[in-house]
């Protein structure tokens, strides 16, 4: 994938994740020889009542003729699937290294650009947003006017608190009315037994699951200068350290934890996907895809 010709950063501060989330997806698009646009399924299931946003192409203008009320056709592939997108904004998330914006941030373009994607594809979506406990929690719908309201609410949390994403994925699972397809953004940046208990949870549940793992390049690399201030951010705690004595052991910590994290989810049958924030987001809709495909 080519660098985006764009910086997200100036972008996301100006307020217009509607229009990069549309520039993404389109961008993909054009990119893909097969379109992964299915639109609505041609297996018709049942007719809904219309609400503000929907389509009028999907209107079904025969009832109306005989009920003089408005419906929407709703296919199968529409009422088969959701996609719960989950979103980790704790304190570690709001960490800016080497990278053009924060963890969180390039999340707010993952999440906003499958948003995007999935309502446009009439395929309900909901969203929470977590850090030791919910903080914002939206029901799966799939009318064109969530658009607006998915990605102002996603724009309008802020990082705060600790991780604790095991005890956060218990929280959401337990308020998931049915099983769909559950992608979690995070870092992962925390005690990996809890997680994977809360991921293996989503599965017990019948969820299938997708994991996109954010790491900022300085994290990966430990490319800080020689003598460095280390800060927690999110219990204030500090060390002052020499780069150069720890460097090797940190790089082989780190993979270690990742490829573990990706052996324990493919035990699972769970999707992992690392992705350092410098790199092209649009990588994380590819898996996204390519997921969905395998499920429809």
């Amino acid at each position: 994938m080519k660098k985006l010709n764009y910086h997200p950063g100036d972008i996301i501060h100006l307020g217009n994740l509607r229009f990069l989330a549309k520039t993404i997806v389109e961008g993909l698009m054009l990119g893909l020889h097969d379109s992964p646009y299915h639109g609505f399924s041609v297996e018709f299931s049942q007719h809904r009542p219309y609400m503000p946003g929907d389509d009028i192409r999907h209107v079904d203008w025969q009832v109306y003729g005989k009920t003089d009320r408005h419906y929407i056709r709703q296919y199968e592939e529409e009422t088969n699937l959701n996609t719960y997108i989950l979103i980790d904004n704790s304190k570690s998330m709001d960490f800016k290294g080497s990278a053009p914006v924060t963890k969180y941030q390039y999340a707010q373009l993952i999440a906003g650009a499958l948003i995007w994607l999935l309502i446009h594809q009439n395929d309900a979506v909901g969203m929470a947003v977590f850090n030791e406990k919910i903080e914002a929690l939206y029901p799966p719908r799939s009318v064109m006017s969530y658009l607006n309201e998915l990605l102002a609410g996603l724009q309008n949390t802020q990082c705060s608190s600790r991780t604790r994403v095991g005890g956060a994925l218990h929280q959401i699972t337990e308020k998931l009315s049915r099983k769909g397809l559950a992608v979690l953004i995070s870092d992962l940046l925390d005690d990996s037994e809890e997680m994977m208990k809360g991921l293996n949870h989503l599965r017990y549940l019948g969820h299938d699951v997708m994991v996109i793992q954010l790491l900022d390049p300085g994290e990966w690399e430990l490319d800080q200068a020689q003598k460095h201030r280390f800060d927690d951010m999110e219990s204030g705690e500090h060390l002052k350290l020499d780069v150069r004595q720890i460097r090797d052991e940190y790089h082989r910590k780190i993979r270690d934890f990742t490829d573990d994290i990706n052996r324990r989810c493919g035990e699972n049958n769970i999707d992992h996907t690392l992705i350092l924030t410098d790199h092209d987001c649009r990588i994380a809709l590819m898996e996204f895809l390519k997921k969905r495909r395998r499920l429809s």
